[in-house]
Order: C-alpha cells, then structure tokens, then sequence
C-alpha cells in the first residue's frame, strides 16, 4: 500500500460544522450529504424537486431538506454551503450565498478535502458503465474484507444506499467528466486524484458543456496526467477514442480488457453463453474461473473484467473477485425489473445515449431470444433534448421489435422525421397515449422497457396499473 494512503486519518473530523448543500436531491449531492453527516456535521440543504427515493434517505439521516431555492434558507448562516453544478449565477440561493459572503466550495473539492486525500481512491470514468462498474467494484472489494467507502451515482441492490465513508484506505468514486460548478468548469473527475482509475469507453456526450469530443478527450487527458506512476489505469483494447487520448501522453501503467475473440488485452473474458449470463475470465492467458450472474450482456461482461482488474490493483485475487460477482445484484433502474403482469415483464432502464440503448437492449434480446421486446423511450438528457444524437436514436431501438419515442414538448427536434424509414419505431406524444397504446397491445410474454434518466412522469406505475385492471 502507497505511503500516501494513512489509515489513521480516517474519518477525522475537527470540528462539528453545518454544512448546506444546494441540489442535494441529486445522487452525487445527497451521496456527500450522507457523508458529511457520517462524519458528524450538522447538514441542511435544498433542492427545486424533493422526491423519495433520495429525499427519504436523507431525511431519516436527520438531514432538513428546502424545497426551491430561496434566500430564507441560509437565514441560519451555514458555516459552509456546497453548491451544485446544476446552479448559477441569478438563482436566488446562489446570489445570497455571495451576498452574505458565506464560505462556499464545489461538491467534488469538498469531496477531496473531506475524504478522499488519505485515500486510496479508485475511480471509474467513461461514457457509459460507470454506475454499474463502480458498484462492481465496490461490491467485490467489500466482499474481499476490505470495507470501502464509495460514492455511486445510483443506489446499488447490494448495498441500498448510494454512498458510505467505509472503514479502509480505499474508496470506489463514480468519476464523471461533467462540469464542477458555475465557478469551476473543470470536470469533477479531476478533483478526486486517483490511483486506480477505469476508462471505460469514450463517446461523445453531454453537449450542453462540450463543443466536440476532443474537448472531452483533453478533459480525460488532464485525468491521465494526475494519476501517479505506480498507479495503474485499465482501459478497453478496443476504443479507439480512448487510445488516441492515452497517445496524448500516459506515465502510468495501462492493462487493457477485451472480449477473448478479439485476441488482445491483459484480461480476458469468454462467454460461456450468448448472453452474458456465465463466462470465463482470463488474465495473460491463463484462466481464472468462472463468473455466473443475474446480469446480462457483454457491456456488462466488459464492465464486470474491468472491475476485477481493478480489484486485483487493490490486491484482490481474481477468484475472490469472480465469487464476489456472483452475487452481484446490480443498481437499481439498470433493466431493473419493476413488475411482472398478465406475464408481461417491466423493466425500467436509466438510458442517456443511443450506445447504452442499443447495447442494453442487445443483452435483453439474448436473454429473452424471440419473445417479444417493446421499448418506450423519452429522450431526457440535455444533450438528447437538443437533439444531437436524433440521427442515431432510432437505429440504438433495432433490438425492439417496436418501440415508441416520446415526442414532449420540451424536445428541440422533431422525432417523427428522425425515425421516418424505421418500421418499428413511432412516435407519440403523450402519457396517456402511451398506456392506452400498450394496454391495449402487450400480451403475455412480452417484455417491455421504459427508457429514461428521469421519472418518466411516472408512466411505469401507470402502464402497471392499467395492465392490472385487465386481469
């Protein structure tokens, strides 16, 4: 274990302080509010939607939440407000944080500050995966007794809350390139200082903040450049975006995973069956065992060798790691199955990106073979709203043998042009139309789908009832 990583400062906390946090409700906020109060802080905070399930976590920590954004809710003078990348200058809460002159900082700096500088910090990037792949990660290094702390982007089945400080060196951080905030417009990522670090693929995304994908590429670069020599990164053998940011300079230890057909990479995985249901790991040709799950598809395969490289940088030995998997039960909203009615099978999938779409409906399609897929579809992301991935969206639903694209009125593209020529593809553009459409078509044996990284207006519960109300 590196000298830096001091076991005995874990956990210190100097004094008792009230800390505010402006969008706590996120899973990232509420995640270092969980924390800050792990580590005995008094933590208030704000949000313009308080929603369970977030919300109710929170709440039984003894965290008071504010509903919107007001100048009243800092009449206590917090001794230190987090404020969320998602606000600005001219919210009412932000202006007063400067009115006042309060002491104010980035979640990911207080993150480092707080609990990640004494650590062993191993951190998981890339475009898709992250969420699931730091859950992985954590699970197995759990498993092994090592008792992590980790910071994950969802709520993870195994452990049902979405972060901890853990009672080790190590911790596992979901380490997204999205801006810091309205005063820092750095990645988050490059706050947290890694040792281990997954790269787990590179796409463009998140148009809202990046022009093109070499604004992206250099973000992950600056990542590159901050992870120590004895450190290690694990990246696919066959992203070439990845491999052109890694030719920008790396002095850093790169072992590379694949699938064993593409004959290439330091770990290995061989399905045992097409869905990604069972394979076998190698590592520099020799086999390791087996890993036999509830999840499926190669992304998962993919997710699941880099989580195990990982782990064995942190001393874990491969057969642990593949044990550990076994019982690996996934992160709630990634095809998580939310009801099964009249025989028809919901799922609800937290979609962002036409490569997460298609991959994830991929998997589905191997498991379930020829019954039935419908997938339901809203286009929620920033960057999906603006419309730069609407040339490639219908194609990602090809897996689907029909699949609706909910038109909202906050889209800026006209989604019934993008899918002109896609057969199993169509467009509605309400809730209601939505349920009554697949009340009336889905019957047993079908499996159906609903797409979002939002609530969806809530449209899984109504389609369950409707479905119900048949029977």
């Amino acid at each position: 274990m590196p000298d830096t990583v001091n076991s005995n400062k874990l956990h210190e906390v100097t004094t008792d302080v009230h800390i505010h946090i402006q969008g706590i409700c996120g899973t990232f906020m509420g995640g270092l509010a969980l924390m800050a109060r792990e580590l005995g802080h008094k933590v208030t905070g704000s949000d313009q939607n308080v929603y369970p399930p977030m919300s109710t976590q929170l709440q039984e920590q003894g965290i008071q939440l504010f509903e919107g954004y007001r100048a009243e809710n800092l009449e206590s003078r917090p001794d230190l407000v987090i404020i969320g990348n998602a606000l600005s200058r001219g919210n009412p809460e932000v202006e007063e944080v400067l009115n006042m002159g309060l002491a104010y900082t980035s979640g990911a700096r207080w993150l480092y500050e707080a609990v990640l500088k004494d650590r062993w910090v191993l951190a998981v990037a890339g475009t898709h995966g992250k969420t699931t792949t730091a859950s992985m990660l954590a699970w197995i290094l759990d498993q092994a007794g090592l008792r992590p702390g980790y910071l994950i982007g969802g709520i993870p089945i195994n452990f049902s809350v979405s972060a901890r400080l853990g009672r080790s060196p190590y911790f596992v951080i979901e380490a997204d390139e999205y801006d810091t905030a309205f005063f820092d417009k750095r990645s988050k990522f490059l706050h947290y200082r890694p040792r281990t670090v997954i790269l787990n693929n590179l796409e463009y995304d998140h148009a809202d903040i990046f022009p093109d994908l070499l604004s992206i590429q250099r973000q992950f670069h600056h990542l590159v450049r901050m992870i120590p020599g004895n450190g290690l990164i694990i990246a696919p053998a066959d992203d070439e975006n990845l491999a052109e940011t890694l030719r920008m300079g790396c002095w850093t230890k790169v072992e590379r995973t694949a699938l064993a057909e593409q004959g290439q990479g330091e770990w290995q995985a061989r399905l045992i069956k097409p869905d990604g249901s069972e394979f076998q790991v190698l590592h520099e040709g020799s086999a390791c065992g087996t890993v036999a799950w509830g999840l499926t598809g190669q992304h998962n395969v993919r997710n699941a060798l880099a989580a195990i490289a990982a782990a064995s940088h942190a001393g874990v030995e491969a057969a642990q790691a593949l044990a550990a998997l076994g019982s690996f039960r996934n992160v709630k909203r990634r095809l998580e199955v939310r009801a099964c009615v009249n025989g028809i099978t919901l799922y609800d999938d937290f979609a962002h990106h036409p490569t997460a779409i298609a991959t994830t409906l991929g998997g589905l399609r191997a498991k379930v073979e020829k019954q039935r897929i419908i997938a339901v579809l809203e286009p929620r992301s920033n960057t999906m709203r603006m419309g730069v991935h609407a040339e490639a969206l219908p194609a990602s639903l090809h897996a689907a043998d029909q699949a609706i694209i909910y038109q909202s009125p906050d889209l800026g593209w006209d989604a019934e042009a993008a899918v002109d020529g896609y057969a199993n593809v169509g467009i509605m553009r309400s809730l209601d139309e939505i349920v009554q459409w697949l009340t009336g078509e889905c019957r047993p044996g079908d499996h159906l789908i609903f797409m979002s990284n939002g609530s969806f207006g809530g449209i899984h519960r109504k389609v369950e009832d409707a479905l119900k109300a048949q029977a």
